[in-house]
């Protein structure tokens, strides 16, 4: 035999025995990672249900509530604000009057600094309706 063809022949095997330690690593990590999907799939399928199980509840929820007490919704904009006092000839005070607030709330909601509560929204809803006589009546009242 030649020194060569052995030295060739023991490379090889040892090639192969590190090839076959790196493989085995690899393979049992893959399983490892398949096995960890195949549970992060069935977690996800059962939070699936879950959430689609509340969902039901939440529309029905949502539905007995909206029978049960139907809400207004009122819209709010600064520079409408700003054109209904104005439209009404009113001060910002005596706006403020009317709504119950400082003259210096009704500047902060027309610059949109702040909005106003919501329990401020219907006596605004209230003030839209009106004209400038019947604002004035209301405001002379007041004092």
């Amino acid at each position: 035999m030649n020194i060569a063809t052995a030295l060739k022949s023991e490379i090889s095997r040892v090639a192969r025995k590190e090839v076959r330690a790196e493989v085995s690593a690899l393979k049992s990590a893959s399983s490892r990672y398949r096995s960890d999907i195949a549970d992060l799939k069935r977690r996800i399928a059962q939070l699936e249900r879950l959430v689609g199980q509340l969902s039901k509840g939440t529309r029905k929820r949502v539905a007995e509530a909206s029978d049960a007490q139907p809400a207004t919704v009122t819209r709010y904009s600064a520079k409408n604000l700003a054109a209904l006092r104005k439209k009404l000839g009113l001060s910002a005070a005596d706006f403020g009057k009317l709504l119950g607030v400082s003259g210096a709330s009704v500047y902060l909601w027309e610059d949109g600094k702040t909005r106003p509560r919501e329990k401020n929204m219907p006596a605004i809803s209230r003030l839209r309706g009106m004209g400038k006589k019947a604002a004035l009546q209301l405001l002379a009242t007041l004092k």
